[in-house]
């Protein structure tokens, strides 16, 4: 598998409908994303001394965090509003292989950040709520 640009990794946004309409949101340097599962142990005295976890069981989750420079792009002021409200919405990650993942997502953190003679920056979390799907 070939090594794929960062810039590539895009974070989209859904524009409430149904379906969704996808924007990117804009000004990002740098994305990030973590799949997690938590397992449930099934290990019994006929373990033979071994771990079992059951498979499917427990719980799985993603994590997206992002950073980037403010633009005020339509998409930015939207997560914006999500941040406030607690507003769970539709969310799309990009990559530079054609391949995406969509799912249902809360911000639980947005932060911004300035210096007096520079640009505003911001960062974000995401976490999911719901299946994500690999399109």
């Amino acid at each position: 598998m070939p090594a794929e640009k960062g810039s590539a990794f895009l974070l989209k946004i859904g524009n409430g409908g149904a379906p969704p309409q996808f924007s990117t949101v804009a000004g990002m340097r740098a994305t990030q994303m973590s799949v997690s599962g938590e397992a449930v142990n099934i290990t019994s005295k006929d373990s033979g001394g071994w771990r079992e976890l059951l498979s499917g069981a427990g719980t799985r989750s993603v994590a997206v965090s992002a950073s980037g420079i403010f633009t005020g792009s339509a998409a930015e002021t939207r997560l914006r509003g999500h941040a406030l409200s607690g507003t769970i919405d539709d969310y799309e990650l990009s990559f530079e292989s054609g391949e995406r993942m969509r799912g249902r997502f809360l911000v639980t953190r947005l932060d911004y950040s300035g210096d007096y003679n520079g640009e505003r920056n911001y960062a974000l979390s995401l976490e999911s709520s719901g299946a994500v799907t690999s399109l």
